[in-house]
């Protein structure tokens, strides 16, 4: 599904516009399930597969517009710099298909060089949706300059206005902003804008870094509490985060209390960093006992991440109500931090760890013991011996929490780094990838401490590849860093997968799979013919039941739900990967992507989005959709198992 402004046109497959040598029209609907039954469209896939800049470029030129919209579309993958060129020329072809894909492709590889270029294109560009998306690629790419075209930019209509709007908030992204950008964002907001002309500005003032929006804050208030979109209201909440107010409290802990989206609810909880906890305690008892269980796990995460001055008696009596176990490890972990009987305390939930039999409420506890330094010897006995690598994950990201912290005792430096240095030699991906990941803080000075890092070398060489991509990434970033080289590229997958053409071609483009969760059903639409590997890639493993009895390993209220790793740690990964495949799709609520560490690293772990996630487009592969079940959905809790997951037929006609 395109963005919604993509959908306000039918396109017309022959245009007026520079001339070309006469070419054909769209080739017409294939005979077969989807449009792979055309070998030439299978060959043009499989270039991209097999990242073929040379050969696919020469698509660019084919007499056939549908083959020329599809290799333009395929650079929007592979990102090569080398396709500029015809891509910009592409954006002359008379197919307005053809140009909104070279419009995208040039976005994808976001090179300044195309920016001038863009601009003119966008200046002679007659069609809404490929004015739409020139404006979002020129917010890809642009400078200064191409920042004050887009704001002083005159929309004709309002699908350009949203390319504007989203080109705004994708040079934001970039740290290219400007208080007339800002401004911009503030006025759509505040008037009678499109959805999708509001939604970009919300997401582009929550998301553009460092932004002072105090003077804007009546504008804001106007908005969080009437707009009639919750995708809106939510980004905004997000954005009070950077509102100074004196009635900030106040309003915020009004949202929590009376917004009917929980999104909106829990963004305001977040939004909340720096006040006083007396001016937010009802808005935090509100939030732990919210009857959506997102909106009171991330009040707890809200907690943890703002701990000081924090009422324990408040807490202690909310923690009486709390049944979830992530939400009380949560409070557990800052009643403990604020506890000045840590002792006590400390063999209090030691013992509840003990007898505790969940894999995933152990592994919340472990971590919440990390806010006594008492309990790193426990924590790293529990970590090194976990009979599931949940808890042992979940140690580790413990520790290294505590060695990171502000106040860490410089008497436990020594101890520390042999932990971290059992943990690269482990042999365990999370454990050895996570002690990496600390030991290169330039800020715990580990060159002084490793001098001989040999340990990293051995740890990266037992690695089995394509399979510990991510732990070899981590080692190697770490290598760099003790060694003092400039970083090293990142590793990259051989190709050792291709497409399965074959399943690919029995696959409908309505295809549905089935997930039948504990929580209740959920309904995915797979989109076959925008990302044919990897749906082929997921129908192989539904059908191998690879997914049954796994567990949703990571949810993060609002953003995922996170399944598909056999480990349930999320450090699981295949013996093979698969290549990353980007379309002009976009992130929004119930919407299903493949998890990566990294281009082209995908293989069995995917996510679902629980509301607008634009930040996400372009860098990791949309696959299909829920089209039932999103009430499941928002209801779904770190270790839900999956039951079963299985592949139905909806055909067209239904």
């Amino acid at each position: 599904m395109r963005k919604s402004y993509t959908l306000l046109l039918a396109f017309a497959t022959l245009a007026a516009c520079q001339s070309q040598p006469p070419q054909q029209s769209l080739a017409p609907e294939p005979q077969g399930i989807n449009k792979f039954s055309d070998p030439n469209l299978q060959q043009l896939y499989t270039l991209q597969d097999e990242r073929n800049t040379s050969q696919l470029l020469t698509f660019l030129n084919n007499p056939n517009a549908q083959y020329r919209r599809e290799a333009a579309l395929a650079f929007g993958s592979m990102q090569d710099t080398v396709a500029i060129p015809q891509l910009l020329l592409a954006l002359s072809d008379t197919a307005s298909d053809i140009r909104l894909a070279a419009a995208y492709a040039l976005g994808q590889i976001g090179n300044k060089k195309a920016q001038q270029a863009v601009m003119r294109h966008i200046n002679q560009e007659q069609r809404p949706a490929v004015q739409a998306e020139l404006l979002e690629a020129l917010g890809k790419m642009a400078d200064a300059g191409g920042l004050n075209y887009l704001v002083s930019y005159q929309a004709p209509n309002e699908t350009a206005q949203a390319g504007q709007a989203w080109g705004l908030y994708r040079a934001g992204l970039r740290q290219v902003s400007s208080a007339q950008a800002v401004e911009k964002a503030v006025q759509w907001l505040s008037g009678n804008a499109p959805y999708e002309v509001r939604l970009a500005a919300a997401h582009q003032l929550a998301r553009t870094p460092k932004l002072d929006l105090s003077p804007y804050r009546q504008q804001l208030t106007t908005v969080v509490t009437s707009d009639e979109s919750a995708d809106v209201r939510m980004a905004v909440a997000q954005a009070f985060s950077k509102i100074n107010a004196r009635d900030k409290a106040a309003l915020l802990s009004g949202i929590v209390q009376s917004d009917p989206d929980y999104r909106v609810r829990l963004s305001a909880i977040r939004a909340m960093g720096g006040l006083e906890f007396d001016e937010i305690d009802d808005a935090i008892v509100a939030g732990l006992t919210d009857e959506n269980i997102n909106s009171a796990v991330a009040t707890a995460e809200f907690l943890q991440a703002n701990p000081s001055g924090v009422n324990v008696t408040t807490l202690q009596k909310a923690l009486d109500q709390v049944e979830d176990g992530r939400v009380r490890a949560g409070l557990i972990w800052v009643i403990l931090r604020n506890s000045p009987d840590k002792a006590q305390l400390s063999q209090k939930y030691q013992q509840l760890y003990l007898s505790t039999q969940n894999p995933y409420d152990k592994a919340h506890i472990l971590k919440a013991l990390s806010a006594d330094y008492d309990n790193y010897k426990f924590i790293a006995e529990q970590t090194f011996a976990a009979p599931q690598p949940v808890i042992g994950t979940y140690g580790m990201e413990a520790l290294s929490a505590m060695r990171q912290q502000a106040d860490f005792p410089k008497a436990l430096e020594q101890d520390f780094a042999d932990i971290f240095r059992k943990g690269i030699a482990s042999g365990d991906v999370s454990l050895a990838g996570l002690a990496a990941g600390v030991i290169r803080n330039p800020k715990l000075n580990y060159r002084d401490i490793y001098t001989d890092y040999a340990f990293l070398t051995e740890a990266q060489q037992k690695l089995v590849l394509p399979r510990d991509m991510e732990t070899n990434i981590e080692l190697q970033k770490t290598i760099d860093y003790l060694s003092g080289k400039e970083p090293s590229e990142a590793p990259k997958n051989p190709f050792t997968h291709p497409i399965d053409w074959k399943l690919v071609q029995t696959i409908h483009p309505d295809q549905e799979v089935v997930i039948e969760t504990e929580k209740g059903v959920i309904t995915l639409e797979l989109f076959v013919e925008d990302a044919p590997g990897s749906v082929a890639n997921f129908v192989e493993l539904v059908n191998k039941q690879f997914f049954d009895g796994l567990y949703f390993h990571r949810v993060v209220p609002n953003f995922v739900a996170q399944g598909g790793d056999q480990r349930g740690d999320g450090w699981g990964s295949s013996d093979y990967s698969i290549r990353s495949e980007f379309a002009p799709l976009h992130y929004r609520e119930g919407y299903v992507g493949m998890a990566s560490a990294g281009k082209d690293t995908e293989s069995n772990q995917w996510f679902i989005t629980h509301s607008p996630t634009p930040h996400l487009d372009g860098r990791y592969t949309i696959f299909a959709k829920v089209i039932e079940g999103m009430d499941v959905l928002h209801q779904l809790e770190v270790g839900d198992k999956i039951k079963q997951m299985n592949v139905l037929l909806r055909t067209k006609s239904q």
